[in-house]
């Protein structure tokens, strides 16, 4: 049984608000599991999948009030409904988009609590309605993070919280600590987040085995992009085909010639979409100045495109790839695997990554906003990492007023003046901070 953080999230949301929670997020990230796990504190649970049962997607069709909804659900299921100790679960949502309309009716009426999940959600191609909002709130969901990974595999609390406080406090690591977080990293960039690799891994601790998974995900994510979008497959499937070498390229920026020598961005637009909504795909914008706000500076048809898992990406190599990563080969290129599971992580913690070029100053792998500034990162997989000629040039600009900057390495943590040299690991520890309630009340007094 694998320790999400997403179960805290549930756990939390429903003891504070009587409203639905939609969970999104690609095929195989685990929700269906730690949905059904939720589901055992509750005195009655039940299941209702749209794939599973079809028929069910005709009888919610043209409900006319909570009682006849409630009606038909109790005709599909032969557990008992108890009010205010059962939870129903609605999952594959995309196939029956008029339960993610109904749920108002449902939330209102208020006898039971009831979640839902379904992948590949806000397709346009789905014809799914919009979300009732007030009524049901939607968390999206993600492979394994880095700092989940190790938990599993047994890594103290205390470790991590160690790990943290030298994160925060700008310090070294243990030397043997950080050997042995850089062998779990390497071994993370090849078993990578998705549960199915995970658990097999766990269980065989055979490589090859955890390949087979990987490659059978990747066979369903092409056979989803036949079965949601038949006119346009060919395109959405060449663009995920297209994602390991681009990325392997100097640049790692998607170069569309290579689709089609005449494509245009607008033509492919839609299959991009596709990916990023179904969750196999991330992409990262290029934006033109590294200033607050990022997304007003966001180029539109400049971007690199990154797998949603590092362990995805890893299978999609050549064979052998994966024992030398492991073992720390030097002369592997990790360039294109350090950047996707640091974009993977960023994404996965909240944050939105973009990358910074500019013909004069060069190129940066990363910028976010972060605690209201905005933090250039940039990912350095060998010795040479103090070179950095743009990240130099950003942090001189005095138009930027950077406070400071990551340089993720292979390395311990060290600090040179507003540069943080840190172990790749470490970025775990970036993450969207929590806000505060911003409470700002109007004197109109002098009005009345």
């Amino acid at each position: 049984m694998l320790k999400r953080k997403i179960d805290s999230y549930i756990q939390q949301y429903y003891s504070r608000t009587s409203n639905a929670l939609l969970i999104t997020g690609a095929r195989q990230t685990g929700k269906t599991y730690s949905i059904r796990t939720f589901g055992q504190k509750f005195t009655s649970f039940v299941e209702i999948n749209f794939v599973e049962t079809p028929e069910a997607i005709g009888a919610f069709k043209e409900t006319q009030s909570s009682a006849d909804l409630l009606l038909r659900i109790s005709a599909m299921t032969t557990t008992p409904l108890i009010k205010g100790e059962t939870l129903i679960f609605f999952d594959e949502v995309q196939l029956c988009p008029e339960i993610v309309t109904a749920i108002k009716f449902l939330v209102e009426e208020g006898s039971y609590r009831y979640i839902l999940s379904g992948s590949l959600l806000g397709v346009e191609l789905k014809d799914l309605r919009s979300e009732p909002v007030g009524y049901m709130g939607v968390k999206e969901m993600y492979p394994l993070d880095f700092e989940e990974f190790i938990t599993n595999l047994g890594l103290s609390d205390t470790v991590i919280a160690t790990l943290r406080q030298a994160w925060e406090s700008r310090t070294p690591v243990d030397a043997f600590v950080h050997g042995k977080l850089m062998e779990l990293f390497r071994l993370y960039l090849v078993v990578g987040g998705m549960p199915a690799a995970v658990n097999s891994y766990f269980e065989h601790n055979n490589l090859q085995e955890v390949m087979a998974v990987q490659q059978d995900i990747v066979r369903l994510y092409k056979r989803d992009i036949a079965q949601y979008d038949p006119n346009n497959k060919l395109y959405i499937e060449e663009i995920f085909n297209l994602i390991p070498p681009e990325l392997n390229a100097k640049n790692k920026r998607f170069i569309l010639k290579r689709l089609n020598e005449h494509a245009k961005y607008g033509r492919f637009e839609n299959g991009f979409l596709w990916l990023k909504k179904a969750g196999v795909a991330l992409p990262v914008y290029a934006v033109e100045e590294p200033k607050m706000p990022l997304l007003l500076a966001r180029s539109r048809n400049l971007f690199k495109l990154f797998q949603s898992d590092i362990g995805l990406l890893a299978s999609q190599y050549a064979d052998g790839l994966q024992l030398r990563i492991i073992s720390g080969d030097k002369s592997i290129n990790y360039g294109s695997v350090y950047e996707n599971v640091v974009a993977q992580e960023l994404v996965a913690h909240g944050l939105e990554p973009y990358y910074y070029t500019n013909k004069q100053r060069g190129e940066l792998d990363f910028v976010i906003e972060l605690g209201g500034k905005v933090l250039p990162i940039e990912v350095k997989s060998g010795k040479d990492y103090a070179v950095h000629r743009a990240l130099s040039n950003i942090l001189d600009c005095t138009a930027y007023d950077l406070p400071e900057a990551v340089v993720f390495t292979n390395d311990n943590l060290k600090i040179d003046g507003r540069i943080i040299y840190a172990p790749i690991y470490m970025v775990m520890f970036l993450e969207r901070v929590s806000e505060s309630p911003l409470y700002y009340k109007v004197d109109v007094s002098m009005l009345r």
